[in-house]
């Protein structure tokens, strides 16, 4: 129980016991019974009166302080939702990253042995030219290929430009 239910309680049960010391009090006093009765009955009915009051009191308090924490509730509740989705989000892009650092290691791993198969098929290549005396032409791997130049023409022949007109060498 609260300390403000309990402070109410005894102090209704400090009324109730004055009120029925008083009552007593009168009887003895007045020598006519029913008079402290009927005051007796009006009090006690006071007294229920005041205690329907108090709970009345603290049912509308709790209502009231209901009602005023229910938003910081419903924000505390969406605080809660969202680090739940944070931490899933989290666990996602860890197991992403994980699959890309194995993907990455698998495509490493591809790019090696593609390499070691150029070079087990270049090496026949390169021991019969050797034989033969035929220089290899070696590139860096970040050259690329270049387009070969078209034949020239020789003296005396047309060239087509584009259009389809054909003129001299000049």
């Amino acid at each position: 129980m609260a300390p403000d239910e309990r402070g109410g309680r005894d102090l209704l049960a400090e009324w109730r016991g004055l009120m029925d010391s008083l009552v007593n009090s009168m009887a003895t006093a007045s020598g006519r019974a029913s008079l402290p009765r009927e005051l007796l009955a009006a009090m006690q009915r006071q007294l229920e009166l005041a205690q329907d009051l108090f709970e009345r009191e603290r049912r509308v308090q709790r209502e009231l302080t209901g009602r005023l924490t229910a938003p910081i509730d419903a924000a505390f509740d969406l605080l809660e939702e969202s680090a739940v989705t944070l931490r899933r989000q989290a666990e996602a892009l860890r197991a992403a990253g994980r699959a890309l650092e194995e993907t990455a290691s698998l495509m490493k791993r591809q790019a090696e042995l593609f390499e070691r198969t150029i070079g087990s098929v270049r090496a026949p290549a390169d021991r019969a030219k050797a034989v033969a005396g035929v220089d290899r032409r070696r590139r860096s791997s970040g050259d690329r290929k270049t387009k070969p130049a078209g034949r020239k023409a020789k003296p005396g022949e047309r060239n087509a430009k584009p259009g389809g007109h054909k003129t001299k060498p000049g």
